[in-house]
């Protein structure tokens, strides 16, 4: 498998080792990244919805598993369904380890921008064309919000919406210099250049739960590139198990830790490995 990032930046990437059981080569300039674990008919459902839109004839799909043992993912209906690529995450870590893998191979493959969903079935994926017109239009960092003019929420829990409006949006907006309204979701998109910037450095090791998310909220608008917040959609079942990865004191918690050290920059690359962007 070739790589298009740049050699001497593609060595001091870590990426924990993953497996590709699916990849059936670039069509696209773009691709949609879906981390999944154990979703079940959750991601299924996902994958329609996605068909319905047409998706695939507009990104690749690529779907990032951190180890799931609910037989969801076989590889005939992945390809039924559009997916061009599967990636087993086999090394350590959680979400942020899986967007490493996907990112690491999404740029290797020379994809001009990634969208990434959550495969639990909550977002719109309507909106994705709308990433991808963002991204070419100039935007390096693009956020779904359910709560500005045009985006809708649904039955969220209210201890989790009163958390994103009034504690973990303000500080991310007060720290990084961006106004963000909606900031613990999933649904957004990248430029390639931001993911190559070695100020940006997301290929490391400290990011292996959730830490990737707010951390790129707060050092991508820091470092001036131009951001913005796309609409959308995300809803929550009416009854039923909350589809979610954090729950509980401890999850909640260790969002909170993780918020808190990213707007202090304790995630920040580290000036040594700071050089020049690499020409894109």
């Amino acid at each position: 498998m070739t790589s298009d990032s740049p050699p001497e930046m593609r060595g001091t990437w870590q990426v924990p080792i993953f497996d590709t059981p699916l990849w059936l080569g670039r069509q696209r300039s773009y691709c949609v990244v879906i981390p999944v674990i154990n979703e079940g008919a959750r991601i299924q459902s996902l994958l329609a919805r996605m068909a319905a839109y047409n998706i695939a004839e507009l990104t690749d799909i690529i779907i990032v598993d951190g180890g799931s043992t609910d037989a969801s993912l076989g590889l005939e209906s992945l390809q039924q369904q559009g997916v061009r690529a599967l990636l087993v995450k086999t090394g350590p870590g959680k979400l942020s380890a899986q967007l490493r893998c996907a990112y690491a191979f999404a740029l290797d493959q020379g994809y001009e921008g990634i969208v990434t969903i959550d495969g639990n079935d909550k977002d719109d994926p309507e909106a994705i064309p709308r990433f991808v017109d963002a991204l070419q239009g100039g935007v390096d960092f693009v956020q779904a919000s359910r709560f500005i003019a045009g985006g809708g929420a649904e039955n969220t829990p209210k201890s989790r919406d009163l958390a994103i409006r009034f504690v973990h949006a303000p500080m991310l907006s007060l720290f990084s210099g961006f106004h963000w309204t909606d900031t613990t979701q999933g649904f957004r998109a990248y430029s390639k250049r931001v993911l190559l910037d070695e100020k940006v450095a997301p290929f490391r090791n400290v990011f292996s739960g959730y830490e990737l998310l707010a951390y790129l909220s707060y050092r991508i608008p820091r470092l001036g590139y131009s951001c913005a917040e796309m609409p959308t959609v995300r809803r929550y079942p009416m009854t039923g198990d909350v589809p979610t990865k954090i729950s509980g004191l401890k999850g909640n918690w260790s969002v909170l830790k993780v918020l808190f050290l990213a707007c202090f920059g304790s995630y920040d690359a580290p000036a040594a490995q700071i050089g020049q962007r690499y020409p894109q």
